[in-house]
Order: structure tokens, then C-alpha cells, then sequence
């Protein structure tokens, strides 16, 4: 009779690291928020792991501790996590993994990416567009009323500029846009700029900026690794809305990086507005997936992340 597949739990200490990586970098749905580097820096070092045999797929567990209780959550900065694989990720395996982190944590809340699709799980939207072709037939794909509002922002003196530090941008962001994130606490950013600074000074992070008159309008900060682009902050100022310097920027992002290969990762949105105003530049769904259980006994059972 089978037991199953065996799923060890590892301590963050206990993980080999140059294993763990090489999983996620042969696997086919591979993010950057699956490195080990990324994962201590977003986390401060907490994460554990779920590892199938001899890391053949591998499932960090980010966690937290309230009312002395260990329990799985998403980190911020961090879209999607789950499992990652070189092999193709069945449902069977999505649940043999859920049920082995539900031995180990009583409550999770976590978000696992495009390539764990399951039934039973619930469906978030993201957004992609593959840079594969030139400039021109890409801009080919973009709906007449982005046409439009480029055409507006390109009578009004919009400037596209690299001259922006990882400091300015994190705090662009945070200022305009913190009350939307309340869940995102001040050491979350503290440890977003350090992974910042790391994935600069590996040629990792791209800044970029929309600017009239030396004045910045709207910002990007973007991660890079060797098949995506995340768009991991992106900021328009209220004078930017008015010039539409978003609109301007993104496409001035997908003019400089088209035929690369890249794939544009813009991180959203379940929100209608941002995901009409994705769509207009061509982008494409790529769902992810919702877990939760709560198996804690009351009272511990209101526990919210």
C-alpha cells in the first residue's frame, strides 16, 4: 500500500540552500520569491520548508508567532510563493503539500503561484506581458484609449529618466500609498530596502521615473531576475494623474525592454481599475491561488494575520 510522496519539514537551518535554489531555478513556474536570498531578507529569516524527496519540489513556509502561536502567512513585497517544481505540478501534489503544512501549522493564510493550480482553491488575478517581440508590435496590442491618453502625455514635456535612488522610491511609495497597505508594518519596509540594496548590487533592481521640470511624477521599482520584470512598487504623484505620467512610464518601461524575453510581471490586481488599465497595454492573465485554514481551538481560532 502507498504511503504517499514523502514531504520532509525542514528548519530554515536545516535547508541546503544550494539544493533549494537549484529547485527553484530549473522549475517552470521559477519566481524570484522563491530564492533563499529573497526569502531571509523579506522575512528577517523566518521561513521554514516543506521539501519533496531529495528536493525534487520545494515549499517555503514564512511564518509568524502571535499569542505564542506559529502560523503561515505572506510576507509583504512577496506576491505568490508555494510550491515550485521542475516537474509538472498536479492538484495531487498541491494537496499532498497542503496537508503537510496543516501537521505543522494549525492556521495559514498564504498565497501559492500560477503553477499550483487546484480546484479547491481560490482565484486571484495577476497580469503579464511577455516582452518578447520588438517595440512596434507591441505597441500594435495596446487598446485605443492608452493610445490616446500616450498621445496626451506626450505633449506635455514628460521626461523618462533612470535618476532615482532605492531611498526615494521606497518613500514615494510608502507616502502615497501606505494607507492603502495597512498590513505593511515599518520593518517590512526597513527589510524590503535591504533585499533592495542586495538585488542592486547584483544588477537586479531597476528604477525608473517620470519627470517634467525636474519634478518626479510617477515611479517604478522593479525587480529583475533572467525571465521576469516585477513591478514590484509602482507610484503616481497627483500631479503625474494629470499628465497621465503612469501611462507614459509603463510604456516607456516596455519600449526599453521589448525583445528581450523578459516576461512584465505588474503584480495585480484583483481591482478592476488596475487590471482595465493593464489590459491596456496587452497584458495577459496569469492566476494564482488563495489558502487558508484555521484548525485552532477557541479562542485562538480569531487569530487574524
Amino acid at each position: 500500500m502507498s504511503t504517499g510522496p514523502h514531504i520532509r519539514y525542514l528548519k530554515r537551518q536545516e535547508i541546503d540552500i544550494n539544493r533549494w535554489d537549484d529547485c527553484v531555478q530549473r522549475s517552470a513556474n521559477r519566481l524570484v520569491y522563491g530564492f533563499h536570498f529573497y526569502l531571509d531578507a523579506i522575512t528577517a529569516g523566518q521561513w521554514d520548508a516543506l521539501v519533496l524527496e531529495d528536493y525534487q519540489a520545494v515549499m517555503p513556509l514564512t511564518w509568524r508567532r502571535k499569542w505564542g502561536i506559529g502560523y503561515c502567512c505572506q510576507p509583504a513585497f512577496t506576491q505568490q510563493t508555494g510550491i515550485f517544481s521542475p516537474a509538472t505540478i498536479i492538484p495531487e501534489t498541491v494537496d499532498a503539500f497542503l496537508v503537510a503544512l496543516t501537521r505543522h501549522y494549525r492556521f495559514a493564510e498564504i498565497y501559492l503561484n500560477y503553477g499550483n493550480a487546484h480546484p479547491a482553491l481560490r482565484v486571484h488575478e495577476n497580469l503579464v506581458l511577455p516582452l518578447d517581440d520588438p517595440y512596434p508590435q507591441l505597441e500594435a496590442r495596446y487598446k485605443k484609449d492608452l493610445l490616446r491618453n500616450l498621445r496626451l502625455a506626450a505633449n506635455t514635456g514628460l521626461g523618462y529618466t533612470q535618476d532615482l535612488d532605492t531611498d526615494t522610491a521606497i518613500e514615494i511609495y510608502r507616502s502615497h500609498y501606505a494607507r492603502r497597505h495597512p498590513a505593511i508594518r515599518p520593518e517590512d519596509y526597513t527589510r524590503f530596502r535591504r533585499l533592495c540594496l542586495h538585488l542592486q548590487a547584483n544588477d537586479q533592481l531597476i528604477l525608473r521615473a517620470a519627470v517634467k521640470d525636474g519634478q518626479m511624477l510617477a515611479t517604478a521599482l522593479l525587480v529583475r531576475d533572467a525571465s521576469r520584470l516585477y513591478l514590484i512598487q509602482s507610484a503616481t504623484l497627483p500631479a503625474g494623474r494629470k499628465v497621465e505620467a503612469n501611462h507614459f512610464l509603463i510604456d516607456q518601461l516596455i519600449r526599453e525592454f521589448a525583445g528581450t524575453g523578459h516576461v512584465l510581471d505588474f503584480e495585480g490586481s484583483d481591482l478592476p481599475g488596475i487590471a482595465y488599465f493593464y489590459t491596456n497595454f496587452g497584458a495577459v492573465r496569469q492566476p494564482y491561488f488563495f489558502h487558508r485554514h484555521n484548525l485552532l481551538p477557541w479562542p485562538w481560532r480569531l487569530l487574524k494575520t
